[in-house]
């Protein structure tokens, strides 16, 4: 496999990401986290195509914990491998895993949305023990059920544009209209087509095969998660085009949310961070001080 890095001049242009670099080693490829503050551990995941950039706004309202953000293998400041058929499913569980174990990771409140989620969640399902604390935005548990028609464009999408324009699916999944700047900071990791192997790769792992990886981790997860006797904070977002109304999946699985008052996050689209990250980092900031989340 042929392991590229994105150029550091690629990243010069952001001004809102003022945060250290920090890197762990998987077999020969660096994973790139920013780890800011002290306190409680969050472990916040991103998913496809965004990086840990997506969290930058949760950092200056969550002050009070330790808040670890890391890019995936193929994403944000993380190594690149060429070629989309060198990602897996079980590349990003156990590049994920050697991270926690390095990092001697415990008593972790956990943050998914997207991708983060089958990954994160599928972690949580294997290793409950590590974990004290989940909350999840915008994604899903699939099983290896058949993909409706609008995901298969999706996937087809993905798999045959030439250079698949990240920071403009970013922007075709907000509500509101972004920046210039941010667009281009989604953009940023991904110099060429060359470097898009990760973000081309991720709607084909979606599993809607029962045969397919992941199904396992995603069943486990399923099933931990409905004993789950730990604190859970379920914030989904109103005008997400993919996951909007699933929310109820998780009400209904999840114990300790299904006595909670819901909370959606209103005008917000799937990357529910990007738009309303202050509001959603100042409920979790109340979540884990155990406060009422609304007054």
């Amino acid at each position: 496999m042929e392991i590229i890095k994105t150029p550091k001049s690629a990243f010069e242009q952001i001004t809102d990401y003022p945060f250290k670099e920090n890197y762990v080693d998987f077999d020969g490829i660096k994973m790139h986290y920013i780890d800011e503050g002290k306190g409680e551990t969050i472990l916040a995941l991103h998913g496809q195509p965004t990086w840990s950039y997506l969290y930058r706004k949760f950092i200056p309202h969550l002050k009070d914990h330790r808040f670890i953000a890391p890019d995936l293998i193929g994403f944000g400041k993380s190594d690149k491998i060429v070629g989309s058929e060198n990602y897996s499913y079980d590349l990003h569980f156990k590049s994920l895993k050697n991270f926690i174990d390095k990092l001697d990771l415990n008593d972790i409140t956990l943050i998914v949305q997207d991708w983060g989620g089958l990954l994160g969640l599928g972690l949580l399902g294997q290793f409950p023990e590590r974990f004290k604390r989940v909350v999840i935005l915008n994604t899903f548990l699939p099983i290896g059920k058949p993909a409706n028609f609008g995901f298969k464009l999706w996937q087809w999408f993905a798999k045959y544009h030439p250079s698949i324009p990240t920071g403009g699916v970013v922007q075709f999944a907000s509500a509101s209209k972004l920046s210039k700047e941010v667009v281009a900071a989604y953009d940023a990791p991904f110099p060429s087509k060359k470097y898009k192997g990760g973000a081309k790769s991720f709607p084909a792992l979606v599993p809607t095969h029962p045969s397919h990886d992941g199904v396992k981790e995603m069943k486990a997860a399923r099933e931990v998660l409905s004993k789950w006797n730990k604190p859970a904070l379920v914030l989904f977002s109103d005008k997400d085009k993919v996951f909007s109304g699933a929310e109820k999946f998780f009400y209904q699985l999840i114990p300790t949310v299904k006595d909670d008052e819901k909370i959606i996050i209103k005008n917000a689209g799937h990357f529910l961070q990007e738009e309303k990250g202050k509001e959603i980092a100042q409920y979790i900031d109340k979540f884990m001080k155990g406060k009422k989340l609304i007054d």
